[in-house]
């Protein structure tokens, strides 16, 4: 069932995984990249990238990201999320 609403989707990203070091954005290996999922707004996003950050919450060098696809697709875009 698809779900259709007027809201603008504004698409974000929640993917994680091992990072090399604590000093930058270089992950171990990208084969093991969790990609949590697509979601259509930033508070969905968000709700999903706080559970995994909760549940790897021991493993410091384990890092979640929200990318916000809509900005990457229509950059001209002047979105609030």
């Amino acid at each position: 069932m698809t779900v259709t609403s007027d809201k603008k989707q504004l698409l974000h990203l929640v993917f994680g995984g091992e990072l090399e070091n604590l000093e930058e954005v270089q992950f171990r290996n990208l084969n093991e990249l969790d990609i949590v999922g697509m979601y259509p707004d930033y508070a969905s996003a968000l709700t999903a990238w706080k559970s995994k950050a909760q549940q790897t919450v021991d493993n410091a060098h384990m890092r979640y990201f929200i990318v916000h696809l809509h900005r990457l697709l229509d950059p001209q875009e002047k979105a609030s999320s």
